[in-house]
C-alpha cells in the first residue's frame, strides 16, 4: 500500500471517529446546557467538545495498535471489548487530570497542587460525569469496532444504512 493511500485511510479512519465522538460529546454538552438552565447558568462548550473529540479519537486510534496478548484472543469478544475499554478509560481519564492539573497550576501554585486541588474540589464531579459518558462512548465503539472486524470491513456502516430485510 502506498504512503498516500495509508495517509488517506489514517485520514478516514481519524475522521470518522472524531465524528463518533463529537457526537457523544455534542450529547453530553446539550445535556450541561440542559441542566445548567435550571440555574440560569450559561454553558458554551462546542469548542471543548470538538477539541476533546480530536484528542479521544487520537488517543484511541493509538491505542488500538496495542497487542494485548494471546490470552485476549483465545477469550470471546466481550472480554477484547471490556479490556480494550477500560485501558482507553484510563488512559482518556489521565489526559483528562494531567490537563486539569496543568490547567491550574498557576493557580494552586504548581501541578501536584494542582492536581490534588481537582479531588478535593466540586469540579471532580465534572469529571466523573465526563468519565461516565466517555466510558459509553468508547464501550459503543469497541463494540462496534469488534463487530466490524467479524463481519468485514466497513460491513457495519452498510448495515446500519441500507434499508431493514425481514428476517424468517
Amino acid at each position: 500500500m502506498s504512503v498516500k493511500k495509508k495517509l488517506v485511510n489514517e485520514l478516514k479512519s481519524f475522521g470518522i471517529t472524531t465524528l463518533y465522538f463529537a457526537l457523544w460529546f455534542g450529547i453530553l454538552m446539550l445535556i450541561k446546557v440542559i441542566l445548567l438552565e435550571k440555574y440560569k447558568v450559561e454553558f458554551e462548550g462546542v469548542s471543548m467538545a470538538l477539541i476533546g473529540a480530536l484528542v479521544v479519537a487520537k488517543v484511541i486510534l493509538i491505542l488500538e495498535n496495542v497487542n494485548l496478548g494471546s490470552w485476549v484472543r483465545k477469550k470471546p469478544a466481550i472480554v477484547d471489548i471490556i479490556v480494550r475499554t477500560l485501558l482507553y478509560v484510563g488512559g482518556v481519564a489521565i489526559v483528562m487530570l494531567l490537563e486539569k492539573s496543568f490547567d491550574g497550576r498557576n493557580e494552586y501554585g504548581g501541578f501536584w497542587q494542582s492536581l490534588e486541588n481537582v479531588f478535593q474540589h466540586a469540579d471532580i464531579h465534572h469529571f466523573w460525569v465526563a468519565v461516565i459518558c466517555v466510558t459509553l462512548a468508547i464501550l459503543g465503539f469497541n463494540t462496534i469496532s469488534v463487530i466490524n472486524k467479524a463481519l468485514g470491513k466497513g460491513k457495519v456502516r452498510q448495515i446500519i444504512f441500507s434499508p431493514i430485510k425481514e428476517f424468517k
